[in-house]
């Protein structure tokens, strides 16, 4: 039987631990998250004293929290895929047919995905970029950086699952 290079496993057990780790500490966003809402709820209805700053917090804390788990959810196999014909196949083929798309879809839509958000990014950080939808005008420029990071995240993830995926049609057994 043949067995992974220790290396290969290292990085491996390095970057599941890296996306395990970062969906754990991202998860706890939702914590603001409610916080928030459940505040603005109870002053505007309450109250009568709606706040202008809990539509700003609410999409940019959901955001973030939506955008950076994905490496996690990546991590966990969460993502949607056609499980009526994959299920069915041999882990042979599903590791052939993940990596070729992995390899030829994934990356590349990634790395696109990346630099756009980088530039998004780098140009919000450069103006000091703040919201205009509403008066309280927040920045929004750690918000943009939201996004090079999660590609940034979502790449180093898919390193491990196409890893993964080429032992699986090397070997015909799954990691």
């Amino acid at each position: 039987m043949e067995q992974l290079p220790p290396r290969v496993r290292k990085l491996i057990t390095a970057i599941d631990t890296l996306s395990e780790w970062s969906g754990r500490v991202f998860a706890w966003l939702i914590v603001p998250l409610v916080l928030g809402l459940t505040y603005e709820v109870i002053a505007r209805y309450a109250f009568d004293a709606p706040t202008i700053w809990a539509y700003d917090v609410g999409y940019m804390l959901y955001g973030s929290h939506f955008m950076l788990g994905a490496a996690y959810t990546l991590l966990r196999k969460g993502h949607i895929r056609t499980d009526f014909f994959y299920e069915k196949w041999s882990p042979r083929r599903q590791g052939l047919i993940d990596a070729a798309l992995y390899l030829f879809l994934f990356f590349p839509g990634v790395f696109f995905f990346f630099l756009a958000g980088w530039d998004s990014a780098a140009h919000s950080w450069f103006l000091r970029e703040t919201s205009e939808a509403s008066p309280w005008r927040p920045p929004l420029y750690p918000f943009k950086t939201v996004m090079p990071v999660t590609a940034a995240l979502l790449f180093i993830q898919g390193i491990s699952e196409f890893i993964k995926s080429i032992w699986a049609a090397k070997t015909g057994r799954w990691l």
